[in-house]
Parts: C-alpha cells; sequence; structure tokens
C-alpha cells in the first residue's frame, strides 16, 4: 500500500496517510454496526419530501406542510417505538430533525413558489418508494435488535414504512393510499422485511442486511408502479 506522509511545520513531526486509513475504517465501522440509523435518516427525508408534496398539492399553508410532513416522516417510527417500548421517541432523541424539517418546509416554500411549480400526486410516489424501502428495511432491523421475534420484527417494518403515509392522507381528508391503490405497498414492505431478517440469520452486518433490504423493496415498489402491478379488489 502507497503512504502519504505529511510534515507538520510547528512540531516537525511526520504524520502517515495511515491515520487517514484508520479514520475511514473506523467510519466503516460505524457504518457496518450502525446502518439501521443511517437508513432511518434517508427514510425521514423522503418521507418528509412525499408529505411536503402533498400538502402543497392540497393547498395547505406553511402550518399544514410541517405537520403533514412531520406526521409522515416521524408517523411510522413513533407508533414504532411505542409498541417496542423504546423510550425517548427517535425524533424526540434526536431533536435537530426537527429544525430540519422546519427548514425542508420553508425552503420547499420559497421554491416552489418562486419556480411556479405544480406538485403532483405521480412526483409524490418516487421519494414515497424510497421511503417505504428504507423505513421498512430499517424498522425491521431495529425490531430485531430488540429481541422481538422474526414475523413482529417484519410487522414492526411495515408499520415504521407505511403508518406515515396513512396519517398523511388521513389529515388531508383522503382515504390511504396504502389500503386503496391496490398497487401494492404495504406487501412489498412485507417482503423487504423478510429479505432483512435472511441477511440477519446469515449473520451479515445490519448494513448490509438494511441496506439490501431497502435496496430490494425500493426496486420492487418502483417496478410495480411502471409496470402498473396491482392486487386484486374488492368486488361488490
Amino acid at each position: 500500500m502507497c503512504h502519504l506522509f505529511l510534515t507538520d511545520q510547528s512540531t516537525g513531526k511526520t504524520s502517515s496517510g495511515n491515520d487517514l486509513d484508520l479514520g475511514l475504517l473506523d467510519f466503516t465501522g460505524w457504518l457496518l454496526v450502525n446502518g439501521a440509523l443511517l437508513f432511518e435518516v434517508i427514510g425521514i427525508f423522503a418521507f418528509a419530501l412525499s408529505g411536503l408534496i402533498e400538502a402543497a398539492r392540497k393547498k395547505l399553508d406553511l402550518v399544514g406542510m410541517i405537520t403533514v410532513s412531520g406526521l409522515t416522516a416521524f408517523g411510522g417510527g413513533t407508533l414504532r417505538d411505542i409498541l417496542l417500548d423504546r423510550r425517548p421517541f427517535f425524533w424526540i432523541e434526536n431533536s435537530a430533525w426537527v429544525w430540519v424539517l422546519i427548514g425542508i418546509c420553508l425552503l420547499a416554500l420559497v421554491f416552489m413558489r418562486t419556480r411556479h411549480l405544480e406538485p403532483t400526486g405521480q412526483a409524490m410516489q418516487w421519494p414515497d418508494a424510497v421511503g417505504l424501502g428504507a423505513f421498512a428495511a430499517g424498522g425491521t432491523q431495529l425490531a430485531l435488535e430488540a429481541q422481538v421475534p422474526a414475523i413482529i420484527a417484519v410487522i414492526m417494518g411495515v408499520l415504521t414504512a407505511i403508518f406515515g403515509g396513512v396519517l398523511r392522507d388521513i389529515v388531508v381528508n383522503e382515504i390511504p393510499k396504502a389500503f386503496s391503490d391496490h398497487i401494492p405497498y404495504s406487501v412489498i414492505a412485507f417482503a423487504g422485511g423478510w429479505v432483512v431478517v435472511g441477511l440477519n440469520y446469515l449473520a451479515l452486518e445490519p448494513f448490509i442486511a438494511v441496506a439490501a433490504g431497502a435496496i430490494f423493496t425500493i426496486l420492487l415498489r418502483i417496478l410495480a408502479l411502471i409496470l402498473g402491478w396491482r392486487l386484486p379488489a374488492w368486488k361488490a
């Protein structure tokens, strides 16, 4: 391996690029162990964006936009934490996310008004697919780490992934899309959760299990949207 050597002018000491290598190794180790946390962050951003688009479609004011975005981003994780008896809730423990959410809403409001963008239901589907995968996989992993049975862990992942969107749709006075549009949604989250469970049983690192489960879920949801897959509907 080729190493870079640097000299500190004030001390005359020579430091090696090994320090950089060690830093990268430390970060890689943290990432492998805390994979669920990274995808929790991705899910928060993705679902906040989907909630923001829906609020803009309904022409809500700034308070309405923040409320709908917050419910979408934090609702599923909060329900998971209640059922798993995790305290404090993840967004209370990391309160900076509340400020990030408010900032995103303010910036989006200014951006959409200055660019005269018209939000559409189709535009909301793509960040929603990312949030679905990130939260389904991350929620399942967190539940497994709480030592619950595999089927309960997968259900926790599904609830984490869909409940925020359910709250979003209820607040804007719509039947939740997770239950009514017949394009596979909860079923896909359920399948993605089992990918995470399977990789954990193979003793892979949490980050690898969560990443694989999230990517699987996101791609499956995108395929369902593009190809128009539909679940059977109740016929009167």
